[in-house]
């Protein structure tokens, strides 16, 4: 089946603003939320003041803002590049993604702000801002998380994907999981956030191709070697992320004498030496808890089993749910060799070269 973009078409009141979804089979459905006016994130924001300011990224920037019915909300402000085709365009991906999308892991969406060339969304607050920041930011922010925590964030951001994939109608892939795109709310339960390259995929589709877009490091290497989109390029996202969260490592991390070590590689080599053990965050084994050392390591072969280069074997997001809960063991699953980009622009070359 062909795969479609949803057509959507905005009816503006001062207050609300319905989207009326056009289905590949003629049918509509509409849904409706919040349109807040520039002046009104403005006052909220206090002038988009630099106090407020809890985030930035090439999108733009995000603030901290009280609403006048007191709701504490985060106004995402996109940069002047919205005026191009490109900016629009993940506009639009991000309020049809989130405008229909309900999970206790997903950021929800209160509306946004359509005015001339100013562009915004308006999601619930998060006070303990994003994974990157608290978590992957040194020794000290990684205090704070400990096994609990960790396995509420990894079981939270599956929990999300599966509803994405495998729940929603069309399929929702996200195309840019990755740390700073999980947030934490006060009790530091992740809600996936940042739908701007997200796509929708029609019930029978097993692939779209599109531009490359994403984060050097999470990138699936068939998508960005061939542009082909699955859901199984999400899944090799989240197996990147959860190497992360277990390890305490970053994506690349710089070795003296052997240079830019991907974490996806030095796993792998660890998985073959049988010293996954080693990999997990010291924070974690200040003890000395052998069923927590298993348990570890169980999550450092599904994170190896969501990287393995050859697509069609990396589980689908609720056999990974099943694997990190133990409903299904992971000791008898062979675990071939992951597959990593290392530079996104040699792999741009390459694709340019004769044969």
């Amino acid at each position: 089946m062909k795969f479609l973009m949803p057509c959507y078409q905005c009816f503006s009141s001062t207050s609300e603003v319905k989207m009326v979804h056009k289905s590949d089979k003629g049918g509509e459905s509409s849904m409706n939320f919040r349109l807040f006016s520039y002046h009104e994130l403005k006052v909220a924001s206090d002038g988009f003041s630099s106090k407020n300011k809890v985030g930035e990224g090439g999108f733009g920037s995000v603030y901290k803002g009280h609403l006048s019915d007191g709701t504490i909300v985060a106004i995402k402000v996109l940069s002047v590049e919205i005026e191009s085709m490109r900016g629009e365009r993940e506009f639009i991906s991000e309020i049809a993604a989130l405008s229909d999308v309900h999970h206790e892991n997903l950021v929800n969406l209160h509306g946004c702000c359509v005015e001339g060339a100013k562009r915004c969304l308006v999601y619930d607050y998060m006070e303990n801002n994003s994974l990157a920041y608290r978590f992957l930011g040194g020794e000290l922010n990684r205090s704070s998380f400990n096994w609990t925590t960790r396995k509420n964030v990894s079981l939270g951001v599956a929990k999300a994907l599966a509803y994405l994939h495998e729940e929603k109608d069309p399929h929702i892939v996200h195309r840019d999981i990755k740390a700073s795109n999980v947030l934490l709310d006060h009790n530091f339960n992740p809600k996936v956030a940042d739908f701007g390259l997200a796509r929708l995929f029609q019930d029978g589709t097993s692939h779209i191709s599109t531009r490359v877009a994403g984060t050097l490091g999470y990138l699936s290497p068939e998508y960005a070697v061939s542009g082909r989109l699955t859901r199984k390029s999400d899944v090799y996202s989240f197996g990147v992320l959860l190497l992360e969260i277990i390890t305490g490592r970053s994506v690349v991390d710089f070795d003296m004498e052997l240079g830019e070590r991907f974490l996806v590689d030095k796993t792998w080599d660890m998985y073959n030496c049988d010293r996954l053990v080693e990999l997990v965050d010291p924070l974690l084994l200040k003890g000395d808890d052998e069923r927590l050392k298993k348990e570890a390591v169980r999550f450092l072969k599904v994170g190896l089993l969501c990287v393995q280069e050859t697509s069609k074997l990396r589980p689908k997001m609720s056999g990974v749910i099943r694997m990190l809960t133990g409903e299904t063991s992971v000791e008898e699953v062979k675990i071939t060799q992951p597959g990593f980009v290392a530079d996104l622009m040699d792999v741009k070359i390459q694709k340019k070269r004769p044969s």
